[in-house]
């Protein structure tokens, strides 16, 4: 998987959690993957959205298909 740029970062995170329930995740899950932030403070603070990405499938059980 080549860059992967935030937008396809939020459609990815759609299709796995639903719309609604992305922004929950993003907002109130913190993963020890990006050093105990969660996904929306990693973004914030920088963190490319690969990295993000990397530990949200680290974290979930992300279809292949979407990894």
């Amino acid at each position: 998987m080549g860059a992967v740029r935030l937008t396809q970062f939020w459609e990815r995170m759609n299709e796995q959690f639903g719309e609604g329930y992305a922004e929950s995740v993003a907002k109130d899950h913190v993963i020890a993957a990006l050093g105990g932030r969660t996904v929306e403070r990693a973004l914030a603070e920088g963190e490319s959205a690969k990295t993000v990405w990397r530990a949200v499938v680290a974290t979930f059980d992300v279809p292949a298909r979407l990894r």
